[in-house]
């Protein structure tokens, strides 16, 4: 897979923070809650004039970073064909994504996972899940949730918009060979700017 490549510049492995922020609605005083982030990344996906804007590359993903809802971190995300983000979680924030076009593909584990203290874990039969997500299609999530997305088209970019609350604090990077979870690396805001 691809390493990213940022709309704008940056050496970050995931979206930059401190990347210019545009578009996305008024922050609100209150956290939002998982609907409300579902509502947004909705309704931002079906922004035609946004979606048009992100710049494509053929080599990896490139992003901008929106104004999410009540202080929530979002992100338009582009998916050139083949790629993926690898395993990961998202720490202690919850969050949901939509397709804004094309298809992404999420492999998951329906598991809650030890927040630390862990190097390799053998994983039970039966909690991988797999869902397409077409255009139009999302999902919310929550804490720890751990999981892969991926453009799987030959031929294909995706976009997809994400929201986050509360703005990631660290991103766990894992890999898997078949039922064993490693923990390989875990990245803070400080690690993508």
């Amino acid at each position: 897979m691809s390493s990213p490549r940022s709309a704008v510049p940056t050496a970050a492995a995931v979206p930059s923070p401190s990347a210019p922020v545009i578009g996305g609605s008024a922050t609100s005083p209150t956290a939002p809650t998982v609907a409300e982030l579902m509502d947004f990344v909705r309704s931002t996906a079906r922004d035609e004039a946004l979606i048009a804007s992100l710049p494509l590359d053929p080599e990896g993903r490139t992003w901008i970073r929106l104004d999410g809802p009540g202080g929530s971190e979002a992100w338009l995300i582009g998916w050139p064909p083949g790629t993926g983000t690898g395993w990961h979680d998202h720490a202690d924030s919850f969050g949901a994504f939509t397709t804004a076009a094309g298809a992404l593909k999420e492999h998951s584990l329906a598991v809650r996972l030890p927040t630390d203290g862990w190097k390799t874990l053998e994983l039970t039969d039966g909690v991988d899940r797999s869902r397409e997500l077409a255009t139009g299609q999302g999902r919310a999530f929550g804490q720890n949730h751990v999981h892969e997305v991926l453009n799987e088209s030959e031929v294909a970019h995706a976009v997809s918009v994400h929201a986050y609350y509360p703005p990631l604090p660290r991103i766990r990077r894992f890999s898997r060979t078949g039922a064993v979870l490693r923990l390989e690396q875990t990245e803070r805001p400080e690690d993508w700017q």
